[in-house]
């Protein structure tokens, strides 16, 4: 029987490492056993290191579905899932279509595990709540959680994009995580009495919770599945469950017979009051650029490095019309210089267009970001922040006149179009005699921003770049017409 002793109860590459010198040396799933570190052996295990000599065997490529289920089946807690894994590779070489079988009682199961791991983690994301820790300059926040599974390196680094301005840590019985605004790091678990138990602000979410729980709609089974009690005890609004469902009846009858409020109608986002009107006309691109450097008009010329104003023929047929200007455009102060920027060069070539003759500005016309570390990481412009800078769309398409208008992403057509507008739905086609706002009429193509395609899995990412050449062939009229 050949021992393997793991780091961690989560050493996937462990795992991986010794089941490639298994496989390769013909080791049947049950000659071997698994354990980590700490736990104690068998009286007739043999120990064999992860790295033993690989022996001559066929090559073996492993199906990359297998290693993202097996990723994640390593941080359930069964103690047999290293060894259900090895079996499952095992059959892999001899029964290429094995997690094909549906029906098969190791795929059944690698699958519920899977599962259960996945929904420990969106337990974690849904249920942990930080509490203030007194007396820490900066500000720093505790938290704890108990999750089924060990899920903390695989979860946690959720909380780092979204709480990344401030220090917190996650405590749990067996691993815990602290973030100090620069770095994640992990440590060994802690105790319930190491986590505040209450701070100032918990009396204020209470209040919150109890204002928008609508009695009307409760169904007490659902929450239960949703928000298990095993929860309750780290939840502050927890308290007022009980009371809050004992009530809602109560509170029902009472919202029936009360009089019917006048609803208010949903108002487009607006900057108070148009500041374009108080500019004077300009009939050339460089006057109006000139206007944009010093547009103040919603907060994100504070934290941007200049205005990035589109460029291009001033009486082009062809305008694109991106979302914003990325990192490296705000440090170079011209749209479309970036990875997208050079992705789109590349499309362009391919689709037979030539980007001289065209004409390329962006949505929001500043950097809108946020930090990660040394990192500034793209942040999507809000409806105000895209209503503020229209006026500069408005006046680039008054002046260049074009033909055609290609929306380049969502917020470029929701800028266009004065709403949201669906991409894959309208993309495909050219929407004849839209109008742009500015009076005249103006066909619209609608499809992806080119960063969106740098996003797309690896295995996609041709089929993906294909279909955008593709929408970009549809303009080749409006450019052998300029």
């Amino acid at each position: 029987m050949h021992s393997i002793t793991l780091e961690s109860p989560t050493d996937f590459t462990g795992w991986r490492a010794a089941a490639r010198s298994l496989i390769a040396s013909d080791v049947a799933p049950d000659a071997v056993s698994w354990r980590v570190a700490g736990e104690s052996a068998s009286l007739f295990d043999e120990p064999m290191p992860a790295s033993a000599p690989v022996q001559d065997q066929p090559s073996f490529t492993v199906p990359r579905d297998f290693l993202e289920l097996a990723s994640t089946v390593v941080l359930h807690r069964d103690p047999s899932r290293f060894a259900l894994l090895y079996r499952l590779l095992w059959r892999l070489r001899h029964e290429p279509r094995t997690l094909s079988l549906t029906m098969d009682p190791d795929v059944v199961q690698a699958h519920a595990w899977t599962k259960s791991v996945r929904r420990d983690i969106h337990k974690m994301h849904a249920y942990v709540r930080f509490r203030e820790v007194p007396g820490t300059e900066p500000k720093g926040f505790v938290a704890w959680f108990e999750p089924d599974h060990h899920i903390v390196e695989a979860a946690t680094p959720f909380f780092m994009r979204r709480f990344t301005n401030f220090s917190w840590a996650i405590l749990t019985p067996e691993r815990s995580a602290y973030w100090d605004m620069q770095e994640l790091s992990f440590g060994p678990g802690a105790k319930r009495s190491d986590a505040p138990a209450d701070d100032a602000a918990e009396d204020l979410w209470r209040k919150y919770y109890a204002s928008i729980f609508n009695p009307a709609r409760l169904k007490v089974s659902a929450m239960m599945g949703h928000m298990p009690k095993k929860y309750w005890r780290n939840l502050p609004e927890s308290e007022l469950i009980p009371q809050l469902i004992a009530q809602s009846q109560e509170r029902t009858l009472d919202m029936i017979h009360r009089s019917a409020s006048t609803p208010q109608h949903k108002r487009r986002a607006t900057v108070a009051p148009s500041v374009a009107k108080k500019r004077p006309p300009a009939t050339s691109l460089d006057a109006v650029r000139e206007q944009a450097l010093h547009c103040r008009d919603c907060p994100l010329w504070k934290n941007a490095t200049q205005t990035v104003f589109g460029e291009g023929r001033q009486k082009a047929n062809i305008v694109f019309v991106g979302e914003q200007p990325g990192d490296q455009e705000d440090l170079a102060g011209h749209p479309f210089v970036g990875p997208a920027g050079k992705l789109l060069n590349k499309a362009l070539v391919d689709a037979g267009i030539d980007r001289k003759a065209t004409y390329v500005t962006n949505a929001v016309k500043h950097f809108k970001w946020e930090p990660r570390g040394k990192r500034r990481i793209h942040k999507k412009p809000s409806d105000l922040e895209i209503s503020a800078c229209h006026q500069w769309i408005e006046r680039e398409l008054e002046i260049i006149q074009p033909e055609l208008i290609v929306a380049l992403g969502a917020t470029a057509a929701r800028s266009i179009f004065g709403k949201a507008t669906p991409i894959e739905k309208n993309r495909g086609h050219v929407i004849k005699a839209a109008n742009d706002g500015n009076g005249h009429p103006a066909d619209i193509l609608v499809t992806v921003h080119p960063s969106f395609l740098l996003r797309v899995p690896s295995e996609d990412r041709d089929a993906a770049y294909e279909k955008f050449v593709a929408d970009l062939k549809l303009i080749r009229p409006y450019a052998q017409a300029s």
